[in-house]
């Protein structure tokens, strides 16, 4: 933290002296187009700008302060979190009334975001999707053909689950019509075509059915009822064990629900649970993120010109604000330059002292807090 001060009071320091180099020069309006920002910002949302459905730590007075005066976007940043479950035009829509801003699409980077760069291998194959939201829908708009969501998949077998007579809760369809078409046409025939592969979109709901369901999928080689057969590949959108939701402790994640699946497919089948997970930290993510953010500078500044941190048109510094230290800190950890990392206590880190296992570059209160260190780092008014 006193590394980050300094480098803070470097820059402040800097940016005096090059203003008292320019008193009494004339500033001309057909100068050069302006430099383009040197830096961007990520933004976890659960604990961090959101607690469920509420903002916390002054998040929308901090997001508006990454805005001209117009609206327009000044600073560029994202959002960068495991969440998900509806496409990311949703989320946008979503954020965008919570916080008064408006927010693009391209600015939600969600933990299946990357699912979008396997569509080449499974645009036609038979897919299941997993998770609260709307999964399928999900994967529809990334383009994958054939896919239904684990309540309709489940729904084609009669007596897959057989605590289903037990269970008093319907599962919520956000579309009926969409829903008959759907049992009416399905996108392809369960009995006979085998599933190339299962996403985990998001935190599952129903534990219990989809830990046997996907058992089962999983088993006989994307065929349920049938003998042994090879493990068709399986995707989570993310890994975390815990997350900060509306309950004032954590809950237990999409890494809570690996691990159960993976002991139990463990315990009943030869082989171990072959998987693939994304989502932060995995540095993947990270380098994507900054890729994103790159475009989002192009957008907001198309003539500008780069300035001379900037080499071969890459931000020389990107902010991650997280709350949780094992997936945030650890992401910008294991990432390395450009991140640069912001813990906030408004989360799953509550902690008086930085965290002693992944130690980030500055621990604040508030994302406001956040954006204030950052903008008077970088100079910004």
């Amino acid at each position: 933290m006193r590394g980050f001060r300094s480098a803070l009071c470097r820059a402040a320091a800097r940016t005096r002296a090059e203003l008292q180099g320019t008193r009494g020069r004339r500033l001309s309006h057909s100068a050069a187009a302006p430099a383009r920002p040197s830096f961007g910002i990520a933004f976890d949302i659960d604990g961090v700008i959101l607690r469920g459905r509420s903002p916390i730590g002054g998040s929308p007075q901090a997001i508006r302060r990454l805005y001209a005066d117009d609206g327009t976007l000044k600073i560029p940043f994202l959002f960068l979190t495991n969440g998900g479950g509806i496409p990311e035009y949703k989320r946008a829509l979503e954020l965008s009334e919570l916080l008064g801003v408006n927010i693009s699409p391209s600015q939600v980077v969600h933990g299946h975001s990357p699912y979008r760069e396997l569509l080449k291998r499974f645009e036609d194959d038979p897919i299941v999707a997993v998770g609260k939201g709307e999964p399928a829908a999900v994967m529809a708009e990334y383009g994958f053909r054939k896919v239904l969501s684990i309540d309709d998949y489940a729904s084609y077998f009669g007596e897959i689950d057989p605590l289903a007579p037990f269970k008093k809760w319907n599962v919520g369809q956000s579309n009926c019509q969409n829903l008959m078409s759907e049992k009416m046409h399905p996108p392809y025939d369960v009995h006979s075509e085998r599933v190339k592969g299962v996403f985990v979109v998001s935190d599952p709901v129903d534990w219990g059915r989809d830990l046997q369901v996907l058992c089962d999928i999983l088993s006989t080689g994307g065929l349920p009822g049938n003998g042994k057969g090879d493990q068709p590949p399986l995707y989570f959108a993310a890994d975390d064990l815990e997350y900060q939701a509306a309950f004032p402790s954590e809950r237990l994640g999409m890494g809570a629900f690996r691990i159960a699946l993976e002991s139990i497919f463990n315990q009943v089948n030869d082989l171990p649970l072959k998987y693939t997970s994304y989502g932060k930290p995995n540095p993947f993510v990270f380098k994507n993120a900054a890729n994103i953010l790159e475009k989002i500078v192009m957008g907001i500044y198309p003539n500008s010109q780069s300035t001379k941190e900037v080499k071969d048109h890459q931000l020389s510094t990107i902010y991650m604000i997280g709350d949780n230290p094992k997936v945030d800190i650890c992401g910008v950890l294991k990432a390395g330059p450009p991140w640069s990392s912001i813990l906030t206590r408004t989360g799953v880190f509550r902690g008086t002292d930085n965290d002693p296992k992944f130690p980030a570059d500055l621990v604040v209160d508030t994302v406001d807090d956040a954006v204030s260190c950052i903008l008077e780092k970088e100079c910004i008014r």
